[in-house]
């Protein structure tokens, strides 16, 4: 049983909340013992609870009810999360349990779409429903408006439209689907997800769909404050399981008459050799998409398949599920292996048990199961067709004909891009259509084919026919990539060719898929160059893919940024780097390219200095620079003449200091001003070579060191007291703080080049106040400017938000969910404002707006305060609700009131209405 002990809130707890079906709120049930709830991307969640029978409020779970569960952090409000109602429709239980516990399994309220299906019409195609060119929304509310007319699933909401999804964006994909009655809803929503067509939640009783990635498909692995779950903090438990019984290298694909395709992938995992499958598919009868559906099938097996699944702790936990990520979202995670990267999270599992004591976990997908997952939605496309793009949004060239029957509706076209067996780009196409079934005078008429053509869109081009089919679907392969067709279809009948189809014109991509990242340059150097080696793999030990072109080498001095491409390697093999100078630091790396001009993102970095030709031991002992001169070839009592050897015969740097003797130079010996800048070679003088002490401020000329590179230890300005500290020690970043006169609560300047790829960000953060409550941060990037107060430790949101970026800027106060205001403008040139608006209540007059309810009990008139007199005119808004008995709200009320505003001026305004039985006003007033 739940024990609730009062005291510190915690940072993460759950509860559940009964609802009666389809009504408001029951209460709590605070006395379970354990649930658990699995919430997974684009499927039915479930929830497992064990309640006592002599538990609090064990009587409404015990009965038809709906089970919410409801989450607060950071001892914040209850919210419930999305995929958190649930159906309490199944109950099992043990008369001979002393304990009286009873278990109950709840499916998601998503479970109920599976109670409304699709009835027939007068216009059916074969026995099925024809859904010609729509939107994913146009079909999904044809289910629920029929459903809800014939009684089924009258509580069921949904804030999506015919022409945008439920984030107010235009639908991205047209579908041409012939659908059989009898299907029902949730089927149709997870077989349209698992195509990569939408994604879908619910919010309660309401059904959410987006396009794709979008809304559910957030990048929270990236930008100035990543979700980052690590080990120790929010992760514990970091399971993986591993296997390869799905893993092939080779493929036989069966086509229609007779075709047969074999593709291969040298890149698999093979650790005993080839393993063959085989791949039946009826309707494909060209080589380019027999290969194309091959490399797919080959790529979701060509490796190891790994389940990441990573345990949740809360205690010490920076981010928690469902306030800061959900199903869908990109987060930093261990991946296999225990490195970071980012993963797209599948599914949160979270439990509760007897204590009250949260935990659970997480199933993440790295970046290679999310490509599967993609391909395998192309395939089910190209298989199934249906599904097609918005297109490039090209008019076709002009060109009509007239036939017998009936022209095809619903015409879509789907364009990938795939590597031949040369590695080079080529273009595929997927068509659809709604079967015809008359004469062009509607006249019934049995069709025998369709003839599907397409033409480079440009007027006068010739139309060619490229598929001949006896179904609504037809593939076609190769064409050229970049190029823009026209696609248009007509039935044949007996030999009669019928009416084409409007003309859909499509552009066909590219491959946009870059490289595998390059594996780290191996840097050695000798004979005075640099090597700079390659293994020919990208990272996680891949082989480049067919398409590889080109390996792109990095260099630049660190000391001077300016990158510049230095060598070009096809395979496996090194470059060779000449002409740097002696210990200078050299920084290099890699950058792979495609045929089709993708390039992969930078590889690991790698630092070496040349080395000399020759050791400095060596040189002064065997030779010198100008002569070869064997050791002991000058005997001991051989003189040297005075003056013969003049500083013009000494090589520059010939002398060094290992060849003069210890104290053999004294200063008497040297004229003023003969040693120069010049005549010492770099790096000659080292901190070893300079007794302590020697050089002093006075020694130094005032423009000594201007223009030079200072290395090593920070600098500052002071070792106390109020000081600028040059990177600091422990610094990862450049960074600079400035000091207070005691104490360590600095201000800091720091520049991060991880935040956004390629570029620097620019971040100042302020110390805390003295309450240690809030610190603040800004944030400057190139296309990203941010101000916000946050926490003492600069983690968490804190108090007012500035936000500005390239596509839209947001103005407000963030701390919490159940406190997060602001207005949003974006690109699009529309406003939003997220937040909750003051409640009728007095607010000096400048306020701008006030707004609320006030219920009256009686009378006809109802008069409206501001509580000032406002500064300029105010312009009230103003609705009245009936609040009679017998008004439920129900369709079948008849209105028995009207009202009016009668009066207003800059002190308030007055309503009256036509009865005196109790009503409430709703009103809106504004300044202007």
């Amino acid at each position: 049983m739940q024990v609730i002990i009062s005291g510190e809130p915690v940072e993460f707890a759950l509860r559940l909340a009964a609802y009666a079906p389809n009504g408001g709120r029951l209460g709590v049930l605070p006395q379970h013992s354990g649930f658990e709830l699995g919430d997974p991307l684009n499927d039915v969640p479930s929830l497992k609870v064990t309640y006592p029978d002599g538990g609090l409020n064990a009587d409404l779970i015990a009965g038809h009810c709906e089970v919410a569960v409801e989450y607060a952090a950071n001892g914040g409000s209850w919210v419930e999360p999305p995929n958190a109602r649930f159906l309490r429709i199944k109950r099992s239980g043990d008369s001979t349990d002393r304990t009286g516990s009873r278990s109950y399994d709840l499916p998601g309220w998503a479970w109920m779409l599976r109670k409304v299906v699709l009835y027939p019409n007068s216009a059916m195609v074969d026995g099925k429903r024809q859904f010609n060119a729509v939107s994913s929304g146009e079909i999904l509310a044809t289910f629920i408006q029929e459903g809800k007319a014939r009684g089924a699933l009258t509580h069921l909401e949904f804030n999506f439209s015919l022409s945008q999804d439920s984030d107010g964006k235009a639908w991205a994909k047209a579908l041409t689907l012939a659908i059989e009655p009898g299907k029902d809803l949730l089927s149709v929503l997870i077989n349209l997800g698992e195509q990569g067509v939408l994604d879908w939640r619910m919010q309660g009783r309401e059904l959410q769909v987006f396009n794709p990635d979008t809304v559910l498909g957030k990048d929270r692995a990236s930008g100035p404050a990543p979700v980052d779950l690590r080990l120790g903090r929010d992760v514990t438990e970091a399971p993986d399981t591993g296997t390869l019984e799905d893993a092939v290298s080779a493929i036989l694909i069966g086509g229609e008459a007779g075709l047969s395709v074999e593709v291969t992938n040298e890149a698999a995992v093979a650790p005993w050799g080839r393993w063959e499958t085989y791949q039946s598919q009826s309707g494909v009868s060209d080589v380019g998409t027999a290969r194309l559906l091959g490399e797919n099938a080959l790529e979701r097996v060509a490796r190891e398949r790994v389940q990441v699944t990573r345990g949740l702790m809360f205690d010490r936990a920076r981010w928690l599920p469902f306030e800061h990520y959900q199903p869908g979202d990109y987060v930093l995670a261990p991946g296999d292996g225990g490195a970071m990267e980012s993963l797209r999270l599948r599914q949160i599992t979270l439990s509760v048990d007897t204590d009250g004591q949260a935990g659970g976990n997480v199933v993440l997908n790295d970046r290679f199961l999310e490509r599967e997952i993609r391909l395998a939605r192309q395939a089910a496309g190209i298989l199934d067709g249906g599904v097609g793009s918005g297109g490039s949004g090209g008019e076709p060239a002009p060109e009509t004909n007239n036939r017998t029957p009936a022209a095809p509706q619903g015409l879509v076209v789907d364009p990938v891009a795939y590597l031949d067996e040369n590695g080079f780009a080529r273009g595929q196409v997927t068509a659809s259509w709604a079967a015809v079934n008359s004469d062009v005078a509607g006249v019934a008429l049995s069709i025998d084919g369709y003839e599907l053509y397409a033409r480079v869109n440009t007027a006068g081009s010739l139309w060619m026919q490229i598929a001949v089919t006896d179904e609504t679907t037809a593939t076609f392969s190769p064409l050229v990539v970049g190029t823009e067709y026209a696609f248009k279809v007509r039935a044949t009948s007996a030999g009669m060719k019928g009416d084409f189809s409007g003309q859909v014109v499509r552009l066909i991509p590219d491959d946009a898929i870059p490289p595998p990242v390059p594996t780290q340059p191996q840097l050695t150097t000798r004979l005075g160059v640099i090597h700079v080696g390659w293994d020919g793999r990208g990272v996680g030990d891949v082989p480049m893919p067919s398409d590889f072109s080109v390996m792109r080498v990095w260099m630049q001095d660190p000391l001077a940024p300016g990158a510049a491409v230095v060598g070009h390697l096809d395979a496996a093999g090194s470059v060779v780097v000449p002409g740097q100078p002696y210990g200078a630091d050299r920084e290099f790396w890699f950058t792979a390219l495609d045929r089709s001009g993708n390039e992969s993102a930078e590889s690991e970095h790698a630092v070496i200095a040349t080395q000399p030709l020759v050791d400095t031991d060596l040189i002064g002992a065997i030779i010198d620079g100008a002569e070869h001169i064997i050791d002991g070839t000058i005997p001991g009592d051989a003189k040297i003449t005075a003056n013969t050897i003049t500083g013009r015969l000494i090589q520059a740097s010939a002398i060094q200091a290992g060849h003069i003797q210890a104290n053999a130079v004294e200063a008497d010996k040297i004229a003023a001003g003969a040693i120069q800048a010049g005549h010492i070679a770099a790096n000659a003088v080292t901190a070893g070579t300079v007794a302590a002490g020697a050089i002093t401020a006075n020694k130094l000329a005032a423009t000594a060191i201007d223009g030079k590179t200072i290395t090593g230890s920070n600098i500052r300005t002071s070792a106390t007291g109020r000081r600028i500290d040059l990177q600091p020690p422990g610094a990862s970043v450049p960074e600079m703080r400035f000091y207070p006169s005691s104490g360590t609560n600095y201000t800091s300047l720091a520049t991060y080049d991880d935040w956004f790829p390629g570029e620097a960000t620019f971040e100042i953060t302020s110390g805390t106040n003295q309450g240690r409550t809030a610190a603040s941060s800004t944030v400057v990037a190139a296309g990203f400017l941010s101000m916000q107060v946050k926490d003492s430790s600069l983690s968490s949101p804190n108090g007012g938000l500035m936000e500005i970026a390239e596509g839209y800027a947001r103005y407000g106060y963030f701390k919490d969910a159940a406190r997060e205001q602001y207005f949003w403008f974006d690109n699009s040139g529309r406003t939003r404002h997220v937040g909750k608006w003051w409640d009728y209540t007095q607010q000096g007059n400048t306020a701008g707006v006030f707004a609320g309810s006030v219920t009256f009990g009686s009378g006809q008139f109802a008069a409206f305060t501001y509580g000032a007199t406002m500064a300029s005119n105010m312009g009230p808004v103003c609705t009245m609700r009936d609040g009679a008995a017998g008004n439920s709200g129900s369709s079948s009320f008849n209105p028995n009131a009207y009202w009016c505003v009668i009066a207003s001026s800059d002190t308030g305004f007055t309503a009256k209405s036509s009865t005196t039985t109790s009503k409430a006003y709703y009103f809106w007033s504004h300044r202007h």
